[in-house]
């Protein structure tokens, strides 16, 4: 056989051999590091929460999610184990910039000032209505209502006009 047909081959297994390699060595890595976890360590997990170890068992941790709050999770859950700075740093909040507001104040522009006088729909800070273009109800009544000082004939006009206006605008009587 030629060496120039095997050489394709020989490449492809070569590139396979270093692919899963590499695979092997961050594998490895992820089970030393989650062997390495000690009680009281902080971690994430690989759906993104952070907890706190409080036991290690074969195949299972046991996390403190919240003060008070433990959840059973498998080791391979854990995504990495965190330095206690970090770790702090994340549950602590000192990324406030990133933290979303709990009211509408930075949306709407209201104001954030929360008296118990002011609130009379009982549903918390009162937001500034936006208009947005459209009539009130009781303005678009008044629109509609024909004048009682028009004629007679040109009442009935009017109320044509109006028809005509309601059928092009989709109204009742559009079908």
């Amino acid at each position: 056989m030629n060496i120039m047909t095997l050489l394709p081959f020989i490449v492809l297994i070569g590139a396979m051999f270093l692919m899963t390699r590499s695979a092997k060595k961050k594998q490895q890595a992820a089970v030393q590091m989650r062997n390495e976890m000690q009680p009281g360590t902080g971690i994430r997990t690989i759906g993104g929460m952070y907890a706190t170890v409080k036991e290690i068992h074969d195949d299972t941790v046991l996390l403190e999610v919240a003060p008070g709050v433990h959840a059973l999770y498998a080791k391979n859950a854990v995504g990495a184990v965190l330095p206690d700075d970090e770790y702090n740093r994340i549950i602590d909040g000192a990324e406030k910039g990133t933290v979303v507001p709990d009211d509408l104040s930075s949306l709407t522009g209201a104001s954030a000032v929360n008296d118990a006088d002011d609130d009379t729909t009982g549903k918390g800070d009162a937001a500034e209505k936006i208009d947005l273009g459209k009539e009130a109800p009781a303005e678009k009544a008044d629109a509609d209502e024909p004048k009682a000082d028009a004629a007679p004939a040109e009442d009935a006009d009017a109320k044509a006009a109006e028809a005509k206006d309601a059928k092009k605008d989709g109204g009742a009587d559009a079908k």
